[in-house]
């Protein structure tokens, strides 16, 4: 799986108008793609990886702060872009592969201790934040 994981003083998630999800203070942003080869242990790990980064102020995490976080799903965070000008997207797991993934992931962070809104998986979103920083990671399971 990977994840970008934006430290936000504030982010939201909107689908036709609509707030589907939202946190109001700060807390993370996480954009988080899932691959062919991935499990719910491997989100599990991931979910845990980025509790615990210490990446808010005076570094301290997530878990520390109790901080909420704000989690969509995207695909395109595996486009690949090597050759031409078109994005390839073979390594996007499909929908029904990648669907059940990430609610394991939002799963995991909550069994955490984690306080989790989500967009809505497949849904064209418009994503806000207020950046905090700014402070952008990005988070690879593979190798």
């Amino acid at each position: 799986m990977r994840a970008v994981v934006q430290r936000v003083m504030s982010a939201r998630v909107e689908v036709d108008g609509e707030v589907v999800g939202a946190i109001d203070r700060p807390g993370l942003l996480i954009l988080v793609g899932a691959t062919h080869e991935d499990t719910a242990t491997i989100g599990a790990g991931l979910a845990d990886k980025i509790w615990n980064l210490r990446i808010l102020a005076d570094e301290r995490s997530a878990a520390q702060e109790g901080a909420p976080l704000l989690v969509v799903s995207q695909f395109t965070l595996y486009a690949d872009v090597r050759k031409g000008r078109r994005p390839s997207w073979s390594a996007a797991a499909p929908r029904e592969v990648s669907e059940p993934l990430v609610d394991a992931f939002v799963e995991s962070l909550r069994t955490l201790g984690a306080e989790v809104a989500t967009g809505r998986f497949g849904a064209t979103m418009a994503v806000s934040s207020i950046n905090d920083g700014p402070m952008t990671i990005i988070v690879d399971t593979a190798g």
